[in-house]
């Protein structure tokens, strides 16, 4: 099983469309999105291609390869319209014998993990819009960003997992 990761899209259909495409490209199985996905947030600047109607279809059209959690901008109204689960604060999948916790980053962070999180799990995680790969209390901590609203510099990037082993990659 081939995993793309993505954060914080933040209805932004231009960075949705190339999400999209990029996952063909990566002939990826599962896209999984860490949160906020509709709606930009009172303290972030509205998104260059915010059309968050537009990014509905595109995402439902793909709903059966999207696993998800629930960003801090996302509420029960955009999973009244999205037709796959996002209201989970976290989640667990394996690769390779490795586990990986996904989470957006509001609620479990870098240094604050769910207390069910396996020892020798990756923790994924969204919501500071900056790219990171490091260790946190000898866990490997990974944050894609995010492609709509960048951070500190950060280039719009995703990880990619695949038998156990994840790699933080660029858009191009």
């Amino acid at each position: 099983m081939r995993y793309m990761v993505v954060s914080d899209i933040h209805g932004d259909f231009d960075w949705a469309s190339r999400i999209v495409e990029v996952f063909g490209q990566e002939q990826a199985d599962r896209l999984i999105i860490l949160g906020d996905i509709l709606y930009h947030g009172p303290r972030n600047d509205l998104p260059a291609g915010y059309a968050p109607k537009k990014v509905i279809p595109l995402l439902n059209s793909i709903k059966d390869k999207i696993i998800a959690v629930r960003g801090n901008c996302d509420a029960e109204v955009d999973q009244m319209v999205l037709e796959f689960p996002i209201m989970d604060d976290y989640k667990m999948i394996e690769s390779g014998g490795k586990v990986f916790v996904l989470t957006h980053g509001h609620v479990y962070w870098p240094g604050n993990f769910p207390e069910d999180m396996p020892e020798g799990a990756v923790f994924l995680s969204g919501h500071i819009h900056v790219v990171t790969d490091e260790i946190v209390d000898g866990i490997r901590c990974m944050n894609p960003g995010s492609p709509s609203i960048p951070k500190e510099n950060s280039a719009p990037s995703y990880i990619l997992i695949e038998g156990g082993e994840a790699l933080l990659k660029k858009f191009l």
